[in-house]
């Protein structure tokens, strides 16, 4: 017989095999020997109170074979070699996904990314750690994966009206993802394991007859009767077909691109803040409710901080537990910063993002740079918090106490970001409307956390890649661009996602509108 339950234990019991094992035979009123296994189907922590509590579903099987298969079905992905085209631009998840998709519905997808392949890439995010060096194609932003391929490899979001997230979970896993991620109400794959699963997507995509090429920047879109019909690449290369763009957030150059050519933009809010690092174990501490920390069975304790500060949101974004914050310019004379964390999330340091919600209508005196003007708001900070003197990637830090109380650092603890912080006015270099709302800010999540704000916790600047400041606008319906039949703007770099899974997602419905595109022109 199998029985499905909903546990709510205390961390020990939920971690520990045989005592959940024993603690289901209690519930179902069996012998824990009848139990021959047990499968969990979803996992959350409940940190709330100041007894960690686990909520468990699982199905446990009493005295018959355990089935331990996924509930989604395999997907089939066709031999698509002699197929019509779609061409996708970037290899980013919107990109992936997009092609995966493509293969499921018979279409080949011919997959164009300007940087190298994930594992090239590792290479020169190294150089750019240890050298300051960052090439302008194969960076954190730039290459196989996008920039969600050296991250902490979250999973979670609230875009579920737009997709299926569970299909999109089951996609990860059929290529290597843990089984965490179909469990965990927070899932993650970590980025020791991330770019492993990227590789075998790209394997499957040559396998089933499409095409991945790496080093292959798009320059141009290619225009008949308003209908784009392909792409022309820095080389000279012609690729005809739609055209998915999908890009990710940081390429600048496509957005120029765009707006020269007088294809319809629009100026998208974005966030602007720092990472703030704090040791792992104090953030374990407070997230716990435990002086200990996070004891034998916890995981690194995550947190999410939002409050209001004159009208504009003032939030964490993209927290890691137990990672380390990267160097993530794609671009000379830049100054940007992110976070990752391995699968293990096992570093002594936690971090995010704290930013401050930046609208298009705050940026006034940018008026002049039209539908780009929050891009060079963006630029601009970038180019402020750059050290021009030494020309490397040794990055502006100051304690977060100090930065509350407008004061400089004596001193800086020690990092996680391998290039090295100097000490600086982060609350100088930040344009002052944002500074004065992260000091509020701060002093709140200090009032609603006690312990957060504290001199122990670094400010490491600038975070400025939250998400695209341009929008390529799109019909609803059709998802192409508003102007041309056979541009679909994609993911991040459009302005229609906001992370791996809602880009993937995105990715899967561009795909779709594509293939309905070609499916009505063959029928005509």
């Amino acid at each position: 017989m199998i029985h499905d339950l909903q546990l709510r234990l205390t961390p020990e019991i939920a971690y520990t095999p045989q005592a959940l094992k024993r603690t289901a035979a209690t519930r179902i009123g069996v012998k824990a020997a009848e139990i021959t296994g047990y499968r969990i189907i979803k996992r959350s922590i409940d940190a709330r109170q100041r007894q960690v509590m686990v909520n468990l579903t699982i199905k446990v099987f009493v005295n018959e074979p355990v089935d331990m298969t996924p509930s989604y079905p395999k997907i089939d992905y066709p031999d698509v070699s002699d197929a019509r085209q779609v061409i996708i631009v970037g290899a980013g998840p919107a990109g992936l996904f997009a092609a995966l998709r493509l293969i499921e519905l018979g279409l080949k997808p011919i997959v164009l990314e300007r940087g190298k392949d994930v594992d090239s890439r590792r290479v020169d995010m190294a150089n750019i750690a240890r050298k300051g060096i960052v090439d302008g194609e194969s960076n954190y932003c730039f290459g196989e994966g996008g920039a969600g391929a050296f991250s902490d490899g979250k999973l979670y979001t609230r875009s579920k009206k737009r997709g299926s997230v569970d299909k999109i979970l089951a996609v990860f896993h059929a290529h290597g993802a843990p089984d965490d991620i179909l469990i965990d109400a927070h899932p993650h794959i970590g980025t020791d394991k991330l770019p492993g699963v990227i590789r075998a997507m790209r394997e499957r995509i040559i396998k089933s007859g499409g095409e991945v090429r790496f080093c292959t920047r798009a320059t141009g879109i290619i225009l008949k009767d308003n209908c784009v019909t392909g792409v022309t690449t820095a080389d000279g290369l012609i690729f005809n077909g739609p055209v998915i763009l999908a890009t990710g957030h940081s390429a600048r150059d496509i957005y120029h691109m765009l707006d020269d050519a007088g294809i319809a933009l629009e100026p998208k809010g974005i966030a602007v803040g720092v990472r703030l690092e704090h040791p792992r174990h104090l953030i374990d501490c407070i997230q716990y409710h435990n002086p200990k920390g996070r004891g034998k069975y916890l995981p690194s304790a995550e947190y999410s901080m939002l409050t209001r500060v004159d009208d504009r949101a003032v939030y964490s974004f993209c927290m890691c537990p137990g990672g380390f914050i990267i160097p993530a310019a794609s671009g000379p004379n830049q100054q940007v910063v992110n976070g990752m964390s391995p699968s293990n999330r096992s570093t002594r340091w936690s971090n995010s993002g704290m930013v401050v919600e930046v609208l298009p209508e705050d940026l006034t005196q940018y008026d002049s740079y039209g539908n780009l003007k929050v891009m060079k708001f963006q630029e601009d900070i970038e180019q402020a918090f750059y050290d021009e003197s030494n020309h490397t990637q040794n990055a502006p830090a100051q304690r977060m106490l100090d930065f509350v109380n407008g004061q400089p650092s004596a001193d800086l603890p020690e990092t996680s970001y391998a290039p090295g912080i100097h000490t600086a006015r982060i609350d100088k270099l930040l344009p002052p409307f944002i500074a004065q709302r992260l000091r509020r800010g701060f002093a709140e999540f200090g009032r609603k956390s006690r312990g957060f704000l504290t001199n122990e916790a670094t400010l490491i600047g600038a975070e400025t890649r939250t998400s695209s400041p341009v929008r390529i606008p799109r019909d609803p319906e059709s998802l192409r661009h508003v102007e041309l039949q056979g541009l679909y703007p994609c993911g991040e770099g459009a302005g229609y996602a906001g992370g791996i899974v809602s880009a993937a997602i995105d990715g899967e419905r561009c795909a779709d509108a594509a293939a309905e595109m070609l499916r009505t022109q063959y029928q005509s």
